[in-house]
């Protein structure tokens, strides 16, 4: 059998509760407004690394009570005692890279949010961009984000174009609520 071109095409076949449908469904290509989601989200992107997409789904609960609900100013500043409680939390994924890089990302974002007024300011303010763009962008202003995770985390936000196919019913759903696919390459 012929692996599955697209997430529209994965998700087609599983049952309407499945982790993936509900997130291809509710969330993937759906702008996201606050600074702490999309802070979440790339904590999210981050920790998919080298790992299934489905493990970080069904983990997202954890990772939000995790990183404090993705709190940026709670993650800014974390102790070293909070980054040792995450990396004994069996509920996470538990890799000191990638712990590090949300403690150090959510401190970026406070930078970003004094300099913009927000990240999704920062972000509108940089848009639009190539992917290529903002993959130098994104690896000279935080850490654990090169190109995938760059791609997957703007194509989750509704920064890229590609999040769904056309005949997919979420698509238009999305063009709705994002102008800024009009505006992507």
């Amino acid at each position: 059998m012929e692996p599955p071109k697209t997430y529209c095409d994965f998700i087609e076949n599983l049952d309407e509760d499945n982790v993936h449908k509900v997130y291809h469904h509710m969330q993937y290509g759906f702008p996201v407004e606050s600074d702490d989601e999309l802070f979440g989200r790339l904590i999210l992107e981050i920790n998919q690394a080298g790992l299934s997409w489905e493990t970080i789904l069904k983990k997202q609960d954890n990772f939000r009570k995790a990183y404090a609900n993705f709190s940026v100013e709670k993650v800014a500043n974390f102790t070293e005692a909070d980054r040792l409680r995450l990396l004994r939390d069996a509920g996470i994924i538990r890799n000191e890279l990638k712990v590090n890089a949300a403690i150090y990302n959510a401190q970026q974002i406070q930078v970003l949010q004094k300099e913009h007024g927000g990240f999704k300011n920062w972000l509108d303010h940089h848009h639009p961009k190539t992917l290529e763009e903002w993959v130098k962008l994104f690896k000279k202003t935080f850490k654990f984000t090169g190109g995938e995770i760059t791609n997957e985390f703007l194509l989750s936000i509704g920064y890229l174009k590609g999040a769904h196919k056309e005949s997919c019913s979420i698509y238009h759903k999305i063009l709705k609520h994002n102008p800024k696919w009009a505006e992507t390459e």
